[in-house]
């Protein structure tokens, strides 16, 4: 194991709702399995938001102090002995949560379902919007040369869309919608097209999110505030509505649309999660068209297959950054990044 020099690092702490303070802490020593990882990129993510908004998300409540921070991308500075699979000077992503191995999620290969998963940026587990961090080395994805590491940051989003367009079994042929065109719909869109999606059409009520979604390759948008996004879908689809429908947006009106939107024997992928955590859905025609639900919490065994697509020039993760901040900034980024919503995809923390 290589001898850092340094001792402490700079780390952006929420010391209370809405606050951040830079604070030095120490660096972390790499246990035997583990890669002490020099973070260069890390994403924002709507969860961090949420936390840094209003303290909680669901029973994960914030205790602080507090990091946040969970999609990483950064350089291996430091292995511990037992370490084989990475090494000094690889660029990694970190995929953030660190499974039990034994649960019977884990044993059956479900492990995003492990109920101890040690989750960054998850209450009470702090987040990496720090310098280093250690982490298992099976976690640390490497790059590919042409895979920069703020790619490797965003690869961590990347996941849940293609886990999501995995759940709705996606294929070439079909025709598929994703509600809402923030960060998951869009990395959601672009994994149903590296995926062979034929037609993949896009519905939000923000003009520049519709925008972004077609350059970055969406087949068609539809701006719900201005018009009738099931009226819309019906046209494009010549009538037979689509084969699929990944819902991002979370909300009531647009889980019913795609109810309303797909072709009888669809499948419907649910992402977003809404604000009250219920809603209210039109049901029986739901069954009428024996729809099937599918639904995502995370990702499983996606960080290798994300990396190769996007090595391979299928997905532009590059695009879906609008805004970059440096670490020392992380309070302007936050509080940016909540109070114009309407301009920001996706706000990227520059480490070093």
């Amino acid at each position: 194991m290589t001898k850092m020099l340094k001792k402490t690092m700079k780390t952006a702490v929420m010391t209370s709702l809405g606050k951040i303070e830079m604070q030095e802490r120490p660096i972390p020593e790499p246990k035997e399995n583990e890669a002490l990882v020099k973070l260069e990129y890390v994403g924002i993510c709507g969860s961090d938001l949420h936390y840094y908004e209003t303290g909680a998300i669901g029973e994960f409540v914030v205790q602080y102090p507090f990091v946040l921070g969970h999609e990483p991308g950064g350089t291996v500075v430091a292995v511990g002995g037992k370490v084989t699979n990475v090494k000094v000077g690889d660029r990694v992503a970190l995929e953030p949560g660190k499974t039990c191995g034994h649960c019977e999620f884990c044993r059956t290969g479900r492990y995003n379902l492990c109920p101890d998963v040690v989750f960054f940026a998850t209450p009470p587990v702090d987040g990496v919007f720090q310098e280093y961090v250690a982490h298992e080395a099976g976690l640390c994805f490497k790059l590919p040369d042409n895979v920069s590491t703020l790619e490797g940051a965003l690869i961590e989003p990347l996941a849940v869309g293609f886990h999501a367009a995995n759940q709705g079994g996606a294929k070439i042929g079909q025709t598929a919608v994703v509600m809402g065109a923030g960060c998951i719909g869009l990395v959601s869109m672009m994994a149903l097209k590296a995926e062979g999606v034929s037609r993949v059409y896009v519905v939000d009520i923000m003009e520049k999110r519709l925008e972004k979604a077609l350059e970055l390759g969406a087949d068609a948008v539809i701006n719900g505030a201005k018009e009738d996004a099931v009226e819309a879908v019906r046209r494009l689809t010549g009538g037979a509505g689509c084969d699929l429908c990944i819902e991002t947006a979370g909300t009531q009106i647009t889980t019913a649309q795609t109810i309303h939107m797909t072709k009888k024997g669809a499948t419907i992928v649910l992402v977003g999660y809404s604000k009250t955590g219920e809603m209210t859905l039109p049901m029986s025609l739901a069954l009428d068209k024996e729809l099937t639900f599918k639904t995502v919490f995370r990702y499983r065994h996606i960080y290798p297959m994300a990396i190769d697509a996007v090595a391979a020039g299928k997905v532009n993760l590059k695009g879906i950054v609008t805004n970059v901040f440096d670490l020392d900034d992380a309070q302007e980024a936050m509080d940016y990044s909540v109070h114009h919503k309407e301009d920001v995809v996706k706000s990227v923390i520059k480490i070093g």
